[in-house]
């Protein structure tokens, strides 16, 4: 398989291990319900979705994002030349000296590249991933995703149409018009499930015989088997099968349909019937080229922006609704998670409440901004949204709704020292510690367990034994606080010290990890 490389390359495949976890910090609720499971972060996407992790992993069942596209214009809110100044910090930590040799095109690469591991390892094994781009950097990011997400899990290529209006400014109206922009498709490790959405429309029936009503379609252009019509002979007295092959038909021969009455001569070729008592309602099909009344173009996804927050919100193109609404109805269901780690101005977390609001579903959302916009912009857009906008005739009922807003807060492990950092949030230090060892989201055990036991993975139980400002010990005392509901088959216990010998633990089944030096650094 074809790789990519460039410039700064070999600093990036990695550096998602190098990038410190931190605690998620809850600044505010909006809505009546802490929790819900709706997230508005801000701060370092990178930063962010390593922070995802520990209680995310592999649990994303869609993603889609809308990088910046290099595209060289930096007269937006968005820079899209990866010129902003957070990510020239970062280059110039991570890749180094070699920053001043970068083209545009390295420093997009080297943006990118982490942060589509760490999307791969948040999507869920039956999830998929969408990514719009346009042609400066669509040949780029299809090589890095297939090397990221594997080739075999490239799904396909959508277009859409997304400007209604030519330019006519200078040279520009003379040069070939590009209007579409892709989204690619990649699943996630098993199969994804898409799925069927009804079209709206009534079929007809324009046919009836003592079945029923019914309505007609050649064989050749149905789903139902293959186009073997040059194998078979007809006579107006029936099928005549030929004598080495056997047409299929789904499971029945022609011959078989026939005899039953669902093959008729009427129209002089075959004809398959289908019966409306028979029948589901009409699904449209999941379109790679999705038509405009479909999709809707960035203009009208800036004139939706308008209506919510006016006209002075600096954004040029905003992606519509409309677009993400068709992506996420055929690929989750009503109680999926939705994650934007580019969220602008929040237009997934507008289609994820849409379509809640349309079809009564529990999706949640959650969005990563790294822009100062967070919460002028990206918060105040889905707030609105959630209340409801727009005045007299032009008003907007709200979707209902709550979010929490958060910040990227402590490291969990202290930078200089590299013990635990006992500003960091004791939930969160626990949710990295039970990840660390199993690789899988955190669920709190509830309150009726074992006040440090962290859960039951494989029969093991693991407890994290620690006191911000304390010294833990794992001794007879801490485990006569054991009732019959900690029996497992092996016990692993984190603590500052251990006074138990090796004896004692190999009877009982335990293991001593000292905290923080047998914490996994992930």
């Amino acid at each position: 398989m074809p790789t990519l490389n460039w410039i700064g390359k070999d600093k990036v495949v990695t550096h998602h291990n190098d990038v410190p976890f931190r605690v998620l910090d809850r600044k505010y609720t909006f809505g009546d319900t802490p929790d819900s499971g709706n997230m508005i972060i801000h701060g370092d996407n990178l930063e962010a979705l390593k922070a995802l992790l520990p209680e995310y992993e592999n649990r994303i069942k869609c993603i889609y994002i809308d990088p910046p596209y290099n595209t060289g214009n930096e007269n937006w809110v968005y820079n899209d030349n990866v010129n902003d100044p957070h990510i020239r910090r970062w280059l110039g930590k991570v890749v180094g000296s070699e920053i001043d040799d970068l083209t545009r095109h390295d420093k997009w690469l080297c943006m990118m590249y982490p942060r589509l591991v760490l999307l791969q390892r948040l999507l869920s094994e039956d999830g998929a991933i969408f990514i719009s781009i346009d042609d400066n950097e669509q040949a780029n990011l299809k090589l890095i995703c297939d090397e990221i997400f594997g080739k075999n899990n490239f799904i396909g290529t959508f277009t859409w149409k997304s400007r209604a209006k030519p330019s006519n400014t200078g040279l520009a109206k003379f040069k070939p018009q590009n209007d579409s922009e892709f989204v690619f498709c990649y699943k996630g490790k098993g199969t994804p499930k898409f799925l069927f959405v009804s079209s709206g429309k009534e079929r007809s029936y324009p046919h009836t015989d003592k079945e029923g009503n019914y309505r007609l379609q050649t064989i050749l252009k149905s789903n139902r088997g293959e186009n073997k019509r040059e194998t078979m002979t007809f006579s107006l007295n029936g099928y005549t099968p030929p004598p080495t092959k056997r047409w299929q038909a789904g499971e029945e021969t022609i011959l078989d349909l026939y005899k039953r009455n669902r093959i008729t001569f009427e129209t002089g070729e075959p004809m398959l019937k289908y019966y409306q008592h028979e029948e589901s309602e009409e699904f449209s099909p999941f379109w790679c080229h999705i038509k405009t009344e479909v999709s809707g173009t960035a203009e009208k996804g800036k004139g939706i922006l308008n209506d919510i927050l006016g006209n002075t919100h600096g954004f040029d193109t905003v992606k519509p609704t409309s677009l993400i609404e068709y992506l996420l109805i055929h690929t989750t269901l009503q109680n999926s998670i939705i994650l934007d780690s580019y969220a602008g101005s929040g237009t997934t977390a507008h289609a994820v409440l849409n379509l809640n609001k349309q079809d009564g579903g529990n999706r949640k959302f959650i969005l990563c901004e790294m822009c100062d916009y967070a919460e002028a912009i990206t918060a105040e857009r889905v707030r609105r949204v959630m209340k409801g906008y727009g005045e007299g005739k032009n008003v907007v009922a709200g979707t209902g709704g709550s979010f929490d807003f958060y910040e990227l807060g402590d490291t969990i492990f202290d930078p200089v020292t590299g013990n635990l950092n006992d500003n960091a949030d004791t939930e969160a230090i626990r949710r990295y510690v039970w990840f660390s060892e199993t690789n899988s989201a955190y669920i709190h055990p509830g309150k009726d367990a074992h006040p440090y036991l962290l859960g039951t993975f494989q029969h093991n139980n693991y407890y994290f034994y620690y006191k911000k400002g304390e010294e833990t010990c794992l001794d007879w005392d801490f485990l006569n606080t054991f009732t019959q509901k900690d029996k497992a088959e092996m016990y692993i216990i984190y603590a500052d010290r251990c006074v138990l010998t090796e004896e004692e633990m190999m009877r009982l089944n335990i293991r001593f990890k000292k905290i923080p030096r047998d914490i996994k650094r992930v």
